[in-house]
């Protein structure tokens, strides 16, 4: 008995939706059987890195019921034993990390992101209703947080220093001002010499006093006996 191809109400069945115009708009590519290749090509790549599934092929791989918005449904199949792969194990391979290396360097990526790239789509405009999204590793920064974390409080720290030195330089010279000032105006009062009637007259001590002797009555300018 030769397979006939997946049924939608399959158990080990997935049913794929695609949202080419969401994703790219104008640039989207129509949907073809090139297209279908690809992913079953993509599919079969993913089952041949599970432990005892290395001898999968495209044509291992069904597509049924094809729509234009695209969706469609697909099984993997074993045709040695003319079944369905169960869909644990389909799920497991399309999520099944892949560590890439270069330059030295190894990144941890899905299965799963390697089909979306390849269709220039991402986990909501490719969606595998009975396969959870994965998430995509999170990239390294060039420097690390600490140093980040770090540079920015050395900043903040300089700063409040700097600003803290300004104010107590400008308080010192508010204080050395204000005594100077006082003194060079009493200066300028007792060095002021006064004019009336085009003749100078001395300024008023205002200190120590001053006797104008006009005013002096003539008892007070004899000695007293």
């Amino acid at each position: 008995m030769s397979w006939m191809g997946p049924r939608e109400d399959a158990e080990n069945a997935f049913k794929v939706r695609l949202s080419l115009r969401t994703a790219l708009g104008d640039k989207a590519y129509a949907w073809d059987t090139n297209e279908e290749y690809l992913f079953k090509a993509m599919v079969a790549f993913s089952m041949r890195r599970v432990p005892n599934r290395e001898g999968t092929e495209i044509s291992h791989v069904l597509l049924c019921n094809v729509t234009q918005r695209v969706s469609f449904w697909f099984v993997v199949t074993d045709p040695s034993r003319n079944h369905t792969l169960p869909a644990v194990e389909v799920q497991s391979a399309i999520r099944l990390p892949l560590v890439a290396v270069s330059g030295g360097c190894s990144s941890l990526r899905m299965n799963r992101n390697r089909i979306n790239n390849a269709f220039f789509l991402n986990d909501q405009t490719l969606e595998f209703l009975r396969i959870p999204a994965t998430l995509a590793p999170p990239t390294d920064p060039s420097v690390p947080i600490w140093i980040i974390i770090f540079g920015v409080i050395f900043c903040i720290v300089i700063v409040a220093t700097m600003l803290l030195i300004l104010s107590g330089i400008r308080q010192h010279r508010r204080k050395n001002k204000g005594p100077s000032e006082m003194e060079d105006t009493e200066d300028k009062w007792e060095n002021t010499v006064k004019i009336e009637n085009g003749i100078p007259c001395d300024p008023l001590d205002m200190k120590g006093g001053h006797v104008n002797d006009a005013f002096v009555t003539e008892d007070e300018r004899l000695t007293p006996l």
